[in-house]
């Protein structure tokens, strides 16, 4: 849950030329995993259970996706926007994306596809309704109380105005008073912890691989790792801690439980992309002042800095967009997330929903975005695969928008996003001569290459033309035979 209420505005995309959007990686019959490891997570933002798990199978187990991560589960507030499942009235895995049968047919169904499942998971508080009601499995409740589970004395009050947070830069409040109205959590507390740790446990029980905790700024960090220290089992954890600049909470504290949400990164590189310059990226990651690489977790966008205006990329840029999720996947730096959302110009707005409000199944490009499908997206997954463990090297800049860099023997990217095409250039990518395919603009199957095709030659070169606002790229997992 972001800590601000954001407007969105619609951007228009204008005609797009190039491959980059909106081609689409169709939904390849179901096959088992790709070997090696696999990281990239693709949230799968508010889609219901029986689409989260036909796409664990259909795309992202073929695609070479390593985690899924799915929103809240548990029983949460009634009503159409989308922050409603950050707003729990019980720990019921009951909510309009899905039954608890629905939910642990979906993680036995994305295990079987080789895809872990991460759950964001709502701990921090629990609903803002001054005036509680039911919720969406029968629940009744109310602001400060929720039988069977809290009454009065399991919450903060910390004594501002409404319990409100008024200052980011005062500690005690940011831990103690409440975020947005909704109803802090006393995590201090054993019995709260015990409860906390309840929930999560019974998504382990059922399978789950890891948490992404939400609203963690608002948690001491020692209060996490309580939480955590009684958990049943390891699991994967990535905390919400969003760096504001001068303020007394910074996303450091929180590496000892896990990863953590780098969200300078996205923001950061949406000021490369349109106000500055490419060739900084030279650097980008822990030189810049960010979370040690191997805790951060990086996006371009998630469902909370997509609803900013103007802060990040999202998929309303376009191109744009594509050409900043190809550098991520293809830079070595961090964890990283895909996002895949459903179409909105109002921030507040909900899933495609029925009238009930219970969410549709997802199908793509009919309200839903899936911008993991996208193909720069979806098969730059692979060439995330094919390079892991490998460092930089061969990089290029022109001083301005067009960068080239190897991911050391295993694979090159260059991105052009100047106003005019780069052509009869000729590129140093440091791999075994023969044929690759351009990942950008096809996708490699069986040996063969839908799109065009790069020829590597003994001294490691290859030359191309690349359109404006466009890029190639190459690994040895695309080499045609």
């Amino acid at each position: 849950m972001h800590r601000r209420r954001y407007r969105s505005a619609l951007v228009a995309l204008g005609a797009l030329a190039s491959l980059l959007v909106p081609t689409v990686v169709a939904a390849p019959p179901a096959a088992a995993a790709p070997s090696g490891t696999k990281t990239v997570i693709a949230n799968l933002f508010e889609w219901n259970w029986p689409s989260v798990a036909s796409e664990c199978t259909n795309v992202l187990g073929p695609k070479g996706y390593g985690y899924v991560q799915v929103s809240p589960p548990q029983e949460h507030v009634r009503g159409n926007q989308w922050w409603v499942a950050y707003q729990p009235v019980s720990y019921r895995i009951e909510s309009r994306k899905g039954t608890r049968a629905q939910f642990q047919s979906m993680v036995n169904t994305c295990h079987a596809a080789g895809v872990k499942v991460i759950v964001d998971t709502v701990i921090n508080h629990m609903s803002g309704q001054d005036a509680g009601g039911t919720g969406w499995a029968g629940s009744s409740y109310g602001h400060y109380n929720y039988p069977g589970i809290y009454q009065s004395q399991d919450f903060h009050y910390c004594g501002t105005s409404g319990n409100e947070i008024t200052s980011y830069y005062d500690r005690w409040q940011v831990q103690n008073c409440e975020l947005v109205n909704l109803s802090d959590l006393k995590t201090e507390s054993d019995y709260v912890r015990s409860r906390i740790a309840a929930y999560m446990n019974d998504l382990l029980s059922l399978g789950v691989d890891g948490f992404r905790l939400d609203a963690s700024k608002h948690m001491p960090a020692a209060d996490i790792a309580a939480i955590k220290g009684k958990l049943s089992r390891s699991a994967y954890i990535v905390q919400e801690v969003i760096y504001g600049a001068g303020e007394p909470i910074g996303p450091g504290e929180y590496t000892g439980n896990g990863d953590v949400h780098e969200f300078r990164y996205g923001k950061d590189l949406a000021r490369m992309f349109n106000n500055e310059r490419l060739a900084y990226l030279r650097n980008f990651g822990e030189a810049w002042g960010y979370l040690p690489n191997s805790k951060a977790a990086v996006f371009v966008d998630n469902h909370d800095t997509q609803r900013d205006v103007g802060g990040v990329l999202t998929y309303k840029n376009g191109r744009t967009y594509a050409l900043a999720n190809a550098f991520m996947l293809a830079w070595p730096y961090g964890s990283k997330t895909v996002q895949s959302s459903y179409t909105f110009s109002n921030r507040d707005a909900g899933p495609p929903s029925d009238a009930n409000n219970k969410t549709l199944n997802t199908t793509c490009f009919s309200g839903w975005e899936c911008e993991h499908r996208w193909q720069v997206i979806a098969n730059m997954v692979g060439f995330h695969n094919a390079t892991q463990g490998a460092g930089v090297s061969n990089w290029y800049d022109n001083g301005y928008q067009h960068i080239a860099f190897s991911r050391t023997g295993k694979g090159y990217l260059s991105v052009n996003d100047e106003n005019f095409a780069i052509n009869g250039r000729s590129y140093y990518a440091g791999l075994p001569a023969g044929r690759y395919c351009d990942v950008i603009h096809g996708t490699f199957s069986n040996g063969s290459c839908s799109g065009p095709v790069i020829t590597v030659d003994s001294a490691g070169w290859f030359a191309a033309n690349i359109p404006a606002h466009d890029a190639v790229a190459i690994h040895v997992g695309a080499k045609l035979s």
